[in-house]
């Protein structure tokens, strides 16, 4: 079996395989969606080859990715061997995208995802995007409620500003930031990047 390097990824305990797999393009954005079976075979073959950072969001389909990956796991025997991270904030009612980060959500949404996933606690718990009416202590209270509850174990953000992780670090702190940094997207490197590395707060780069 091959092993992939492992990292800790920021300062609160969590430790990761250094290259994971989105499953995003599985589901939903890039096409169709791809024949479950083969996605399936996929998800396992990674594992076995050392990757263990498995990233999706209940926005991937919307839905199926999440139930994709619980079937996944659950047909391999994996959880043990995986990180799995999946984001919340943005819904889907009546067919119209609407970004919502009040507690109410949250905890909806954490529940719904690990009903889909087949889990009793997700591993990286993301806000997939800020909801900029509601201030972010008050998601982040509720996040931490879910993180005491044993729902979740770690907490990250996606696409947040130096401000809303600043303040929601001051909450609960925030296990990972995720983020584009390429070639083509390096703005993050003249405060975003600096303000994680002052709070330990680990990077997960997605290249789009």
């Amino acid at each position: 079996m091959a092993t992939l390097k492992r990292i800790k990824l920021g300062s609160q305990g969590l430790e990761v395989s250094a290259q994971g797999l989105g499953c995003m393009g599985m589901s939903a954005f890039y096409g169709p969606p791809k024949p479950e079976s083969d996605m399936i075979a996929l998800i396992h073959h990674a594992v076995t080859t050392g990757v263990t950072l498995l990233d999706t969001s209940d926005i991937y389909g919307p839905h199926t990715n999440e139930i994709l990956l619980g079937k996944a796991l659950k047909a391999g025997g994996l959880r043990q061997r995986v990180e799995l991270a999946t984001k919340f904030g943005v819904s889907f009612d009546d067919g119209k995208a609407e970004v919502r980060g009040d507690p109410a959500y949250a905890r909806a949404a954490c529940e719904a995802s690990l009903k889909r996933l087949q889990l009793d606690c997700i591993d990286l718990y993301y806000q997939h995007r800020i909801d900029t009416s509601v201030p972010i202590e008050a998601t982040m209270g509720e996040l931490k409620k879910l993180v005491e509850e044993g729902k979740i174990k770690y907490i990250g953000l996606s696409e947040a500003s130096v401000s809303t992780i600043r303040r929601a670090h001051a909450v609960h702190p925030i296990t990972a930031i995720q983020l584009e940094w390429s070639l083509w997207s390096r703005d993050v490197e003249e405060e975003i990047v600096p303000t994680c590395r002052e709070l330990g707060i680990g990077i997960v780069v997605s290249v789009l």
